[in-house]
């Protein structure tokens, strides 16, 4: 399995294997500048003040993937949602111990191991929902990632309309915290090359997907807030993989986002038609390096739309390059600014769930847009670089 961490964040470069050594960073980063101080994640952009809280949930009905010893999935899933409160604590990023375990997972040692934890949110913590029959988000992160990485997205989309489901795959990431204090590892990053790995990471996560699907619109106690109808999924790398392989498994899942991911679950022949969306850097360009988009193009039958970002990387998606300045890091020359990362990613994923959930037709999604020079649509403007 191939992956690349952070790059855009000048963190490190992983090839061949998530949880391989890390090579050295990029010489044209530089990984001793003088940290900024903590990150600031960047203001939600849609009318609502955002709201979080966290659910933990238990699957009697299958046992762990990665624990043998463990009869039951236990996953964590956390909400961003619209509401009225403006003010009061904002939601931690992560815990210190999370922070602790993601940067020695990533082999950063020269800033304190909480530094990840004193990033400041903008969401308040277990703020009262407002609102009633909202469309559903269900959000996938990259392998080894907290669904943290992505609270810039989360966030602008909760204050967008949108219910918001972050799951953390237990296992998967290098630290998902439970209430009583255990704090699962990355059991997987033990497995990460053996055949059919990328295949079963995938179809677990589709699993976990229907399982949170079905807490959410029917057993936890503020279901109302959502709209069963209109559901969508968006992932980053094998996320995004994940969201292939949930909406052919769950129906629920009307329309989907790749960010960024190799596909490893297989459309059948007959096709695919609900709506889909590959968003990703300059490896995903037909032809290019990861040839899995141009297999599954051909089987995408309904609305579809691939579009590559010139500039970005594969943490180009995620909070990585946001984190940059409180890392000490310099992103190498070329790369999209963190903000500009952000920000079209923000537009591009919120354009295409209004669209898809809202039924508001965005022009945006036709054409390449002069506002954004950096979005180049595939197949037909854009070639292996």
């Amino acid at each position: 399995m191939r992956q690349i961490l952070a790059v855009a964040a000048g963190l490190v470069v992983l090839a061949a294997s998530a949880c391989s050594a890390p090579a050295p960073p990029r010489s044209a980063a530089n990984p001793s500048a003088t940290p900024t101080g903590p990150a600031t994640l960047p203001a939600p952009t849609g009318a609502h003040p955002v709201g979080t809280t966290a659910l933990y949930l238990k699957d009697a009905s299958r046992p762990d993937p990665w624990d043998l010893d463990v009869d039951a999935r236990e996953l964590k899933v956390t909400l961003w949602y619209p509401t009225k409160q403006r003010d009061g604590q904002r939601a931690p990023y992560m815990t210190p111990k999370e922070s602790e375990l993601t940067l020695k997972g990533l082999r950063i040692a020269s800033v304190p191991f909480d530094t990840l934890s004193k990033t400041r949110t903008n969401a308040v913590k277990d703020a009262d929902p407002a609102g009633r029959k909202l469309p559903l988000v269900v959000v996938s992160p990259g392998f080894t990632k907290p669904m943290s990485t992505l609270t810039s997205l989360a966030e602008d989309l909760a204050s967008r309309g949108y219910v918001v489901a972050g799951i953390d795959h237990t296992y998967e990431s290098y630290a998902t915290t439970f209430p009583d204090g255990r704090v699962a590892e990355c059991l997987a990053c033990d497995s990460d090359t053996d055949p059919g790995f990328g295949t079963g990471v995938a179809q677990g996560r589709a699993a976990d997907v229907s399982f949170v699907l079905d807490q959410l619109t029917s057993t936890w106690d503020r279901s109302s807030l959502i709209d069963r109808t209109r559901i969508a999924m968006v992932g980053q790398s094998i996320g995004g993989a994940g969201a292939v392989a949930a909406m052919l498994k769950d129906s629920r899942v009307r329309a989907g986002v790749d960010m960024d991911g190799t596909t490893y679950a297989r459309i059948p022949k007959s096709g695919f038609s609900r709506p889909f969306m590959f968003l990703g850097s300059q490896e995903h360009v037909p032809g290019g390096r990861d040839n899995s988009w141009d297999r599954d193009w051909k089987l995408l039958t309904g609305w579809k739309r691939w579009l590559v970002l010139s500039g970005a990387e594969h943490q180009s998606f995620t909070d990585g390059p946001l984190m940059a300045g409180a890392l000490g890091i310099t992103p190498p020359s070329g790369v999209l600014p963190a903000a500009r990362s952000a920000e079209l990613t923000r537009t591009y994923v919120a354009a295409f769930l209004d669209q898809h959930l809202k039924s508001q037709r965005q022009p945006l999604l036709d054409k390449p847009s002069s506002r954004y020079p950096e979005v180049t649509f595939c197949p037909a403007t854009c070639g292996k670089s």
